[in-house]
């Protein structure tokens, strides 16, 4: 488990630092899209990586760890955004310190979910393909839409926030698996 931990926070330490950065480039102005426009950004992203574990060779330059990434960035937004719902134009913006110490607080308590989940589920995503990580990931997301559709009312089922929260995890799940797999493979496949 130290092992995931250390990979895990090292991951977040990078998309931290993008959030931090492109906060300091754009501000909050993604706090202008309501959630279900956050997970419309996701599934775009998700859909995007499945497209190219399909398809192979992409003709932009983003690669399938920066979408994960931003997968991951997009889920803490809008992880705030349910927090702090924005109802009118001027009370868009937060404070760059405000909008980082929020991100700290949803990866806290994200990493803290997904501790007791390794405990409990035994690291099984060491054993899947990052292709099934990338299902687990659309299928969330249909079902965070689904909710969003139903106003955000559910039976039995999990709610917005643990949706997003398990996308997060299944977020770094992936970069984990993607990160090991490249280490593991020879010079010549790692070019390709």
């Amino acid at each position: 488990m130290q092992k995931t931990l250390d990979q895990y926070d090292g991951l977040a330490a990078g998309c931290r630092a993008t959030f931090k950065v492109k906060t300091s480039d754009y501000g909050t102005a993604w706090r202008v899209l309501r959630p279900a426009s956050l997970t419309d950004q996701i599934m775009i992203k998700a859909k995007r990586i499945r497209t190219l574990q399909q398809v192979g060779g992409a003709r932009v330059e983003e690669s399938q760890d920066d979408a994960f990434e931003a997968i991951v960035n997009y889920s803490i937004m809008a992880l705030i955004q349910l927090d702090e719902p924005v109802d009118e134009m001027p009370e868009i913006e937060l404070d760059p310190a405000h909008a980082l110490a929020r991100y700290d607080e949803k990866m806290t308590e994200t990493r803290e979910l997904m501790i007791r989940k390794n405990h409990d589920y035994g690291e099984a995503w060491r054993d899947m393909r990052v292709s099934s990580i990338t299902d687990l990931i659309l299928m969330k997301l249909l079902r965070i839409k689904q909710i969003e559709d139903n106003a955000g009312q559910t039976l039995v089922s999990e709610g917005l926030a643990a949706n997003y929260q398990d996308i997060i995890n299944y977020a770094f799940f992936a970069l984990i698996l993607r990160e090991e797999e490249a280490s593991t493979s020879s010079p010549t496949m790692k070019n390709k």
